[in-house]
């Protein structure tokens, strides 16, 4: 007997998990289909900051979509603990953008400047008052960029309280349950393939991180992305070292519950391989241990990698497909997808009712545009 649904969503990592609770908060009957565990891969990897300001230095599209996602955080936060029970451990603690070196002060101090004019708090802090709030940074830093409005959750509790929240909401979801193919009829997709049986649905979402490309190629859907392997560590300390997060040039530090930090991450392009090296880890430690000297007597915990997708022009896309009604693709958000899954999930499940995107959004996040690259 077939099985039909409202949508079906490929990929159970932060962004389709975020799509699901969408649409089943709307009263969808919605399926997410996932070929290994939900948050198995790059959003189980990530380290959970919400850095709008921090990563997106100019007043673009995607700087503005990340603003009103970070927004929506709080309210989030409370609906999922709500419906799932599990806190996704946001904190609004701001996170300090760290000058290691001389020639950086002046470049941070214009980007405060730009973030002002925008409307944003940003401030600088000196060497002094940065050794005053975070006592721990060496002295060898030359003060910080200070947004007090970025901020930070735990990566796997998000991405799994929002599975979770749909479940409740009525999604299913199928572990362990590739897609091979996606089912067109009438230059409409109309539904999926896996390797036991087809679904059926009115509208199908691709959201499978950096393997999404391999699937929309089997359906003459080319992507301008590729993948990007991150490598992270994580130490435990006898008490808690800072309270921001600390970002600089090199690595970034984030400080978790349990007196635990995560630090990362390496970015190696063009691979699926998710080993972890001696010299990506090596790299993140110098690092680390430059900016917070007490990390080198910090104990071991754990590393790993995460493969993470990236577009041409390092704008995700965000829409449905022009030439096949019913597609819809959400992917290409590289290191922001943690940040950017509240704010997708909205505009998907938005699409899907038939809300019209900002056109200036429409117009960046396209999935037929080009980026102008060349890839021959």
């Amino acid at each position: 007997m077939e099985q039909s649904f409202d949508a079906i969503i490929v990929g159970a990592g932060v962004i389709g998990s975020s799509i699901a609770y969408n649409l089943s908060k709307r009263g969808n009957k919605v399926l997410v289909l996932e070929k290994g565990q939900v948050a198995g891969k790059a959003s189980s990897a990530a380290a959970g900051m919400l850095g709008a300001q921090t990563e997106l230095e100019d007043n673009s599209p995607l700087f503005r979509l990340a603003k009103a996602s970070r927004l929506m955080f709080p309210d989030l936060a409370e609906d999922l603990k709500q419906l799932s029970g599990i806190d996704i451990e946001l904190q609004q603690n701001g996170i300090y953008k760290v000058a290691t070196a001389e020639r950086e002060v002046s470049k941070l101090q214009r980007l405060i400047r730009i973030q002002n004019e925008l409307g944003e708090e940003a401030y600088w802090v000196t060497p002094t008052e940065l050794r005053d709030q975070e006592p721990a940074l060496s002295l060898l830093t030359f003060g910080a960029m200070y947004m007090p409005n970025d901020g930070q959750v735990s990566a796997p509790a998000l991405t799994t309280a929002l599975a979770t929240s749909a479940v409740a909401l009525g999604a299913e979801i199928l572990e362990h349950t590739g897609v091979e193919q996606l089912l067109e009829k009438d230059g409409r997709v109309v539904g999926v393939k896996t390797a036991v049986r087809q679904f059926y649905a009115d509208n199908v979402i691709v959201a499978g991180g950096a393997w999404s490309e391999a699937l929309l190629k089997e359906a003459a859907v080319t992507l301008e992305t590729y993948p990007v392997k991150g490598e992270c560590m994580s130490v435990k300390t006898t008490t808690r070292v800072v309270n921001g997060t600390i970002f600089s040039d090199g690595c970034y530090i984030v400080p978790k519950a349990d007196n635990r930090l995560i630090i990362g991450a390496t970015e190696k392009a063009d691979t699926f391989d998710e080993t972890v090296t001696l010299e990506g880890i090596a790299k993140l430690m110098e690092c680390a241990m430059h900016i917070i000297p007490e990390l080198k007597r910090a104990e071991w915990d754990s590393a790993w990698a995460g493969i993470r997708p990236q577009t041409m022009d390092g704008v995700p896309y965000l829409g449905e497909h022009q030439g096949k009604k019913g597609l819809y693709i959400a992917t290409g958000h590289y290191r922001n997808g943690i940040l950017l899954a509240p704010i997708t999930g909205k505009v998907i499940a938005d699409l899907i009712d038939g809300v019209e995107m900002d056109s200036e959004w429409k117009s960046a996040f396209q999935i037929n545009r080009k980026t102008g690259v060349d890839l021959s």
